[in-house]
């Protein structure tokens, strides 16, 4: 196989070629477990992600929140869970590229070349992507502009920079009402603002934190974030057209967030409804580029962490035959490798 790349964790330095048998376009965890397991099967590999950190998603948006659902964990905490699949990788000693978003997609001979958007170009046996839901950008709270890292934030990276503040959450879905629930036991006071009588969020969320005495304003709009210099309050409008003010030295603004592709949608991969057709091998519409995880489409897909992690090991093992015909597609268990 080809050898290494130039750097094994290139995070804020400058690379601007680099080589591997496969590159992973998202960081994830689906694409962490597919380095993992490109490792054992010799492949030199590069993982690409146009966050700053590991973990995408999950890191990005829920990193403090509990997930039941990974086999082998009765509840692991979603920052946790990245540290673990790092912790996996590591053995191999990926090479990551991290807050650079991969571009363009070309075949230069028997290679494929994917160039990122700071000029570096990776070349590559295989591609293999596990760009969940691509890019997404949070929804804006049209009051909080400028607000923004000075009081406001759309996810929290970290509970305890929230411990004794007065809290305001604003929406109505899954993501608010789990950020009440995370944050009342260490903020001051945790009020959650929501512009309708009605949530999208789990009625039986919904009940947790009316159980737990958190004030919920409904048919309210956010008018204002007022401070000086430092957030110090929110000015809603309410029922009737009264204006209401809650302190606040910080507010969680989880109205959702659009999603999409970016440049990926442009490689030639074969699309249906903003995710990636894949074939049983996880192969695409391309030559030599595969794709697992939410990223991927198959008829009776359920889109579950504990699924990318069987898509990846798939693929993988099917991006090793592809590289080396005389590979074997099962490549025995992990636990007879010393």
């Amino acid at each position: 196989m080809v050898g290494g790349g130039h750097c094994h964790r290139c995070e804020g330095r400058t690379v601007s070629e680099l080589d591997v048998d496969l590159l992973i376009v998202g960081a994830g965890p689906t694409g962490l477990f597919a380095a993992y397991y490109a490792g054992f099967r010799d492949l030199s590999v590069a993982l690409v992600d146009a966050l700053p950190e590991a973990g995408g998603q999950v890191t990005a948006m829920y990193p403090e929140k509990m997930i039941y659902d990974v086999a082998g964990f009765p509840a692991v905490r979603g920052r946790e869970l990245v540290t673990a699949l790092v912790e996996q990788a590591a053995r191999w000693n990926p090479t990551y590229l991290l807050g650079r978003q991969a571009r363009t997609l070309t075949d230069v001979g028997a290679r494929l070349h994917v160039g990122l958007a700071d000029g570096t170009t990776v070349g590559a046996g295989a591609v293999l992507v596990t760009a969940g839901m691509g890019e997404f950008r949070p929804r804006p709270l049209p009051a909080g502009d400028g607000w923004l890292g000075r009081g406001m934030v759309h996810f929290v990276p970290e509970l305890a920079v929230h411990t004794g503040q007065d809290v305001v959450v604003v929406g109505g879905g899954d993501s608010a009402f789990d950020w009440a629930l995370a944050l009342h036991p260490i903020a001051a006071s945790v009020t959650l603002v929501h512009r309708r009588a009605t949530f999208r969020a789990h009625p039986a969320t919904v009940r947790q934190v009316r159980e737990l005495g958190v004030p919920i304003v409904t048919d309210a709009e956010v008018l204002a974030l007022n401070g000086n210099g430092e957030l110090a309050e929110v000015v809603l409008r309410v029922r009737g057209g009264n204006e209401e003010v809650l302190p606040a030295q910080a507010v969680v603004a989880a109205l959702g967030f659009t999603a999409d592709l970016g440049p990926i949608e442009s490689w030639g991969l074969g699309l249906h409804r903003r995710a990636v057709v894949v074939d049983t091998t996880m192969k695409t519409g391309r030559e030599h580029v595969y794709a697992a995880g939410d990223v991927a489409a198959y008829p009776g897909k359920v889109k579950l962490i504990a699924t990318g992690f069987g898509e990846a090991a798939t693929a993988v093992n099917n991006i090793a035959v592809a590289l080396d015909p005389d590979a074997h597609l099962f490549p025995g268990h992990s636990s007879d490798d010393g």
